[in-house]
């Protein structure tokens, strides 16, 4: 079953120093752009991180500083990089967890604010392939293309595996549709309003707090009643994005900005 769709869908995989989008960086970022009428783009970009690459994350994917010594930072690259995801929508595998906070951070860090991933839909495979049949990249090509993935972590082999994937989803599973606004619902398993999922939606669209002391609790009331939680929020190690959520949250809320 063949997607369809009605603008561009970057499907796109990150490897990275590490994990974390606050402190750590993008080393390599591959895509494939899929065109409305069938055409399809693809580039892997090698990027210097601009610090040591820890050896155990070099373990996984094979990338090692000196592979990357000469290669642009992302800031230089961040407009290129910028034109290929704005006006389109994106897929991943385990995207909506790590690779799109992740490059939300580094383009906030490059002063690009032209990429607002809030507004474009977001397929994550992963999930999909979770609520079906729990298991890795690895274990779900095997699985849904009866194959073997050969280059397991080099971000263009992940990135194809996963674009094979989501069509042999959308063949096996009869509750799938092959639009990009029900692959984005159906992608989560709660509805972020930040990228990192510190806020999220409930069920009639109210915007919650998921963690810490105010887990469960809605923001507006927070704002009403504890407006220093966000203030506190705003002045520690929360990820650039939870804090440009917030600013906008607390303009709709109190009319400050």
């Amino acid at each position: 079953m063949k997607l369809k769709l009605e603008r561009p869908l970057v499907f796109f995989d990150l490897e990275t120093t590490g994990t974390d989008p606050i402190n750590d960086r993008i080393v390599e970022l591959s895509y494939i752009k899929v065109y409305p009428d069938g055409e399809e783009e693809s580039k892997t970009m090698r990027i210097n991180p601009g610090r040591h690459i820890p050896e155990g994350a070099s373990a996984v994917h094979g990338i090692y500083d000196e592979d990357v010594e000469d290669k642009p930072v992302f800031k230089d690259v961040a407009k290129q990089v910028a034109e290929v995801f704005k006006d389109s929508d994106i897929a991943g595998f385990n995207s909506n967890k790590f690779d799109v906070p992740m490059l939300a951070e580094e383009f906030l860090r490059a002063g690009v604010l032209d990429v607002d991933f809030s507004m474009c839909k977001k397929i994550d495979v992963q999930v999909i392939y979770h609520k079906h049949e729990p298991r890795t990249l690895s274990a779900a090509y095997k699985f849904y293309c009866n194959a073997d993935l050969e280059n397991a972590h080099s971000a263009l082999a992940d990135t194809a595996a996963t674009y094979e994937v989501l069509k042999a989803q959308l063949e096996k599973y009869d509750d799938l549709q092959n639009s990009v606004d029900f692959l984005d619902q159906y992608s989560n398993f709660t509805k972020n309003v930040d990228l990192g999922g510190k806020i999220v939606y409930d069920n009639d669209g109210k915007e919650m707090i998921s963690f810490g002391k105010y887990k469960g609790k809605y923001v507006a009331d927070i704002f009403r009643t504890d407006p220093g939680y966000f203030s506190w929020m705003l002045e520690s190690d929360f990820p650039l994005n939870t804090k440009q959520t917030i600013v906008r949250l607390r303009e709709k809320y109190t009319g400050n900005n």
